[in-house]
């Protein structure tokens, strides 16, 4: 494709086990040779944007692809169901937060910072006491991380100094807008492939708050995107085609596909930038 005017924003959106698509779409980018400026991350899209800000080559997406294939992986949603429903009993959430914690100081670096990483890198995060995104890009990687990827009901808030936060995605899930507003001028949207299919009305008990969800993220990334300027160039990457196992309803703990997702997004992703010329 030919050289993306700069600076080259990556945007990493949120959608749990799903995000093994945006890894494929990443690893098809930085093998045709572009490199960010700056990255920005809602829920699991903070984490592979730190990990692909802390090393901004091809070589990572080989890393996060055999991370996301690892029994490691299993261990973050791998509680049995008797200890979810004992542990929600007595609190808010299904699983422990410690093995997303250990996975997390594994692969970043329990003190790692912001400013120790390669590419500058933002991650959102919703704050409960003031009802409001938050942005993070200062003090330990980690900490922002897990706030940005504490779904409601699967893990309990993080408390950082005096808020406790929640998963990005409830606020800001496909964030085009904070990498416009951070200077992008080429954005490469990494997502997790909700927005490409049909929504319907709810079916099912189960599908009410996933539907809800689901308007409000697609309203706000359709609004961010018809209201970028003309001169930003804004890629909305493809995953190669879903499955109906993603919209199962414990498709979160269905580690065991991601190598399939990342395949198929990396096939789809290269052929949509050869396309380009």
């Amino acid at each position: 494709m030919p050289e993306p005017v700069g600076p080259v924003g990556f945007v990493f959106g949120g959608g749990g086990v799903l995000g093994a698509y945006e890894v494929g779409m990443a690893r098809a980018v930085l093998h045709h040779g572009i490199r960010p400026d700056l990255i920005v991350g809602s829920s699991i899209g903070a984490f592979n944007g730190a990990a692909v800000a802390a090393a901004p080559d091809e070589h990572v997406a080989e890393r996060l692809t055999e991370l996301w294939a690892s029994p490691q992986a299993r261990t973050v949603y791998g509680d049995s169901l008797p200890r979810q429903l004992s542990r929600f009993a007595r609190r808010t959430h299904l699983h422990s937060p410690a093995p997303l914690r250990r996975m997390l100081e594994r692969e970043l670096g329990e003190d790692t910072t912001f400013a120790d990483l390669k590419v500058p890198f933002q991650c959102c995060a919703a704050s409960i006491e003031r009802a409001a995104e938050h942005w993070f890009s200062s003090g330990r990687l980690v900490d922002a991380v897990l706030a940005s990827s504490a779904v409601p009901g699967l893990l309990p808030p993080v408390h950082l100094g005096n808020e406790h936060f929640i998963d990005g995605g409830i606020v800001n899930s496909v964030p085009v807008g904070r990498a416009v507003a951070l200077g992008a001028r080429t954005v490469f949207v990494m997502q997790v492939g909700r927005v490409e299919r049909p929504l319907r009305p709810p079916r099912r008990p189960w599908d009410v708050a996933q539907v809800a969800f689901e308007v409000a993220r697609r309203h706000r990334f359709a609004r961010e995107l018809q209201e970028t300027p003309e001169d930003v160039t804004v890629h909305v990457l493809p995953t190669g085609g879903g499955s109906p196992k993603d919209d199962s309803p414990l498709s979160y703990r269905k580690v065991e596909l991601a190598r399939g997702r990342i395949q198929r997004a990396y096939e789809a992703t290269g052929a949509y930038l050869e396309a380009l010329g």
